[in-house]
């Protein structure tokens, strides 16, 4: 899947600009805060886990995830976040 593909939607922008802020979060907090149904959720963050950009951890029944720091591509998102959001301030 090409950059074209991941930043195509918005949903999974949305997703990426949680994580950037808030750190970790599971799938029903993240699909509270898009407002959008949990399967939709699950969706969109296994395509960004599946680029590497994203990575989960499991305790118990919950799932949480947050930014793959082993990522370059990871860091180049988080760092396009952070510029965006400070150039609009």
């Amino acid at each position: 899947m090409g950059v074209e593909d991941v930043f195509s939607s918005r949903l999974r922008m949305k997703i990426l600009k949680i994580l950037a802020q808030v750190g970790e979060l599971n799938v029903s907090e993240i699909a509270r805060r898009l407002g959008v149904n949990y399967n939709m959720t699950s969706r969109h963050l296994k395509v960004l886990e599946d680029e590497g950009v994203i990575k989960h951890k499991v305790f118990g029944r919950i799932c949480l995830y947050r930014f793959n720091e082993n990522s370059p591509k990871a860091k180049a998102v988080q760092n396009l976040i952070e510029v965006w959001e400070h150039a609009n301030e």
